[in-house]
């Protein structure tokens, strides 16, 4: 078992890295999202549907989301070309919240920590598997977020409502630390991807 100093130093070192990452971007300023209105003038359905997506695509391929999203079972760490594995050597466990010597709430508490500089949320945790996105397509990422057989059984209403209200999905728009947010908001965000699952949720091409 950790002694609880080394565990904090560790800590505070996953912190320090993944704020050290995203030093570049930190200050530059995010796009807004595009609204569903400005969609309006593509008048094929199929089309709007896909161009929807793909600026529903600016937050599902942002750091914010992929970090949490990755193809193994380490969660990673950063932005752009400075994203890296997870500082310590976490790895999902059973339930996605980290193995018995390390949980992911052993660092990662209710809320972020300002001063220490690490993310928090009640539910922190690695998606599940099915739901890995690292080095996907955006076309790719869109056919396995509609297939229940690798969306944890979802219904598209239940995507919907997981990517527009789930406080944990809305960390990403309150990552504290200096870190990148994902584009735009939250809300405008649900908005994209109620667009396009109502214009027949089809997907950019792979």
């Amino acid at each position: 078992m950790n002694h609880p100093t080394s565990l904090l130093a560790l800590c505070a070192v996953a912190a320090f890295t993944g704020s050290v990452a995203a030093q570049d971007a930190r200050t530059a300023s995010v796009v807004p999202l595009r609204t569903v209105q400005s969609f309006d003038a593509i008048a094929d359905p199929q089309e709007r549907s896909r161009a929807i997506f793909t600026e529903a695509g600016r937050v599902i391929q942002s750091p914010r989301c992929v970090n949490c999203h990755p193809s193994g079972d380490r969660p990673l760490q950063g932005q752009g070309v400075q994203t890296r594995l997870h500082i310590p050597n976490v790895t999902r466990g059973a339930d996605g919240k980290g193995v018995p010597a390390l949980r992911c709430a052993s660092c990662h508490q209710a809320k972020n920590n300002d001063a220490s500089g690490v993310p928090g949320h009640l539910q922190w945790h690695i998606a599940p598997r099915e739901m890995a996105w690292q080095n996907l397509s955006l076309g790719e990422i869109c056919e396995q977020i509609k297939d229940p057989a690798r969306n944890v059984k979802r219904t598209l209403a239940q995507i919907h409502e997981h990517m527009a209200h789930d406080t944990l999905v809305g960390w990403a728009w309150m990552p504290g630390a200096h870190r990148e947010p994902a584009p735009g908001t939250q809300a405008q965000f649900g908005e994209l991807v109620d667009a396009w699952i109502k214009t027949g949720a089809f997907c950019p091409a792979k």
